[in-house]
């Protein structure tokens, strides 16, 4: 059996080691914390149970394949609630007045009534934008997210040479642009903005191309797994396991062995760790896959010479936003919050400019994201309590210091934190939800860079510019030495979830010389199965 060793148990790394050993790989997953998750990480306390990564259930075709694949269903493994309202918008108040608020409702057409009653005709515009978008997506899933972009001849298909005329505009333009020109109320405008956001990125430079994300929220809608995103990641780790995965925590890996063969390329043949007792370990293999960091795989783990993406590479690199994120415990009900909220400056410019921008700081106001996943699971909080996730996007800059329990964080963590509590508070019309906090627990820059060896202490990886996209974002294999491999957010084809399990599609395809622009077919066992 040929062996394979998976560097990090997060998404990527689970769904890679899953579908690597489905192709008959013995595989060895070694994650340096102690839980498997990455990012999409869970804390509990006092009753309480946070997800601290993702919580927006988007692309449900994705997660259907990728349990395809494994032989499975998202159906079979995942209890799947559709939001409605899928969210509720707040918008900064101005002159003494309460802020605006708008909840969005699942459907295109509960969209476009929305649009309609706050900007008469733009219902119309929103469909024809809709329409756009869905095709925009649907020619990603099928010509670009899974392209492993080794041949050319993935990118001169009938459909997307035919569709050129309406590609170029989108790959050229820009986001914020695209949608003023549709749209003049602002806060449809920053409805249609935002999702750039979920990208890493700023809407004033990603690409038009990436409105295909109000497909996934407007028109498919936001679903929630029961259990939350911890759930999920359970879920993942369990199909690998059965599947005859090794999953080894508190295991750091500290290099990546590479062999040199006279005159051959280079190869990596395993990597050395340390447990948690700081014993060193050899673990030889026959490829090894890196779904940690690709900033820290490369300049941390490979000697200079062997480096793909060294650190002058990394210095024309555009960092997607930090975070400080903070896990709220409140006593009594919050219904003025739904399952996902957003908090929206007035001044987007200035918000943006404050994290991207050439003198970075923590936005003032920031906008901010709250999930109450206690609006639709009864497990995440004790009874008569809320649970609240609040992620304060800011400068991807560990300086700003680490999160701590009950204000324990570093001062600038601390106080963004509390500058987002007040905001909630004020915005929604919820005046003591501080004196109602019970539990705290916060999360700022420094901790992605010390728990997830996080490039710039970001909270994504690389943002979703342009030149950071699709074939120009960084692959999925070494460029000097073979069989070695990268699969996460920090690689092609991105950030979020939906990518992280294409990413592991996208080294599957690797390893196969597969070059094809779309999904692989799924399991014929699972085809069978359907058909039945």
């Amino acid at each position: 059996m040929t062996r394979a060793i998976v560097i990090g148990a997060g998404v990527a790394g689970l769904a890679t080691a899953g579908l690597l050993a489905k192709e008959g790989y013995d595989v060895l997953v070694l994650e340096k914390n102690t839980a498997v998750g990455g990012r999409a990480g869970s804390l509990e306390r006092d009753g309480f149970r946070f997800d601290t990564g993702p919580s927006w259930y988007l692309m449900p075709r994705v997660f259907d394949h990728f349990f395809a694949m494994m032989g499975t269903s998202a159906d079979e493994q995942l209890d799947l609630v559709d939001l409605d309202p899928g969210y509720r918008v707040f918008r900064e108040p101005h002159g003494g007045a309460p802020a605006e608020s708008v909840t969005v409702r699942a459907g295109r057409e509960e969209a476009v009534r929305l649009f309609e009653s706050l900007e008469p005709g733009s219902g119309d515009r929103l469909r024809d934008y809709l329409d756009s978008a869905q095709h925009a997506s649907t020619m990603a899933e099928r010509h670009f997210l899974y392209n492993p972009f080794t041949r050319l001849s993935g990118l001169t298909d009938r459909e997307v040479l035919g569709g050129l005329p309406q590609l170029v505009p989108l790959l050229a333009g820009r986001l914020q642009s695209f949608v003023a020109r549709r749209f003049r109320h602002p806060l449809l405008r920053q409805i249609l903005g935002y999702p750039a956001v979920f990208l890493g990125t700023d809407p004033r430079t990603a690409p038009a191309m990436y409105h295909l994300m109000s497909a996934l929220d407007l028109d498919d809608g936001v679903s929630y797994p029961q259990g939350g995103f911890r759930r999920l990641v359970e879920v993942i780790e369990e199909l690998a396991v059965q599947a005859g995965v090794t999953v080894r925590t508190g295991a750091e890996v500290t290099r990546i062995r590479v062999t040199e063969p006279s005159g051959l390329r280079p190869r990596a043949d395993g990597v050395e760790w340390i447990d948690a007792d700081g014993a060193r370990h050899l673990e030889l293999a026959d490829l090894v896959v890196s779904a940690a960091d690709l900033h820290h795989t490369e300049t941390a783990l490979l000697p200079r010479a062997l480096q793909s993406y060294p650190e002058r590479w990394w210095r024309s690199r555009v960092s997607g936003p930090g975070a400080v994120l903070v896990m709220l415990g409140v006593r009594g009900r919050l219904d003025a919050l739904a399952h996902h909220s957003l908090f929206f400056a007035a001044d987007w410019d200035a918000n943006f400019d404050a994290i991207f921008g050439a003198d970075p700081r923590v936005p003032s106001p920031a906008s901010v994201y709250v999930c109450r996943p206690s609006a639709t699971d009864d497990s995440v909080a004790p009874d008569g309590h809320e649970n609240l996730f609040v992620l304060v996007p800011v400068p991807a800059d560990p300086g700003l210091g680490h999160g701590g329990p009950d204000g324990a964080g570093s001062p600038a963590v601390e106080r963004a934190a509390d500058a987002a509590i007040d905001l909630v508070a004020d915005w929604a019309g919820i005046p003591d939800l501080r004196e109602r906090i019970v539990v705290r627990e916060t999360t700022g820059p420094e901790d992605f860079a010390r728990d997830y060896h996080s490039w710039r202490g970001g909270m994504l990886g690389p943002a979703h510019v342009l030149s950071q996209s699709a074939m120009f974002r960084a692959q999925n294999a070494s460029r000097r030495v073979d069989g070695l491999y990268y699969a996460g957010a920090t690689t092609a084809p991105g950030v979020g979830v939906p990518m992280c399990l294409i990413s592991a599609e996208l080294v599957l395809k690797r390893i196969r010389g597969d070059h094809s622009g779309g999904p692989l077919p799924e399991s014929p066992a699972r085809r069978a199965q359907e058909t039945r």
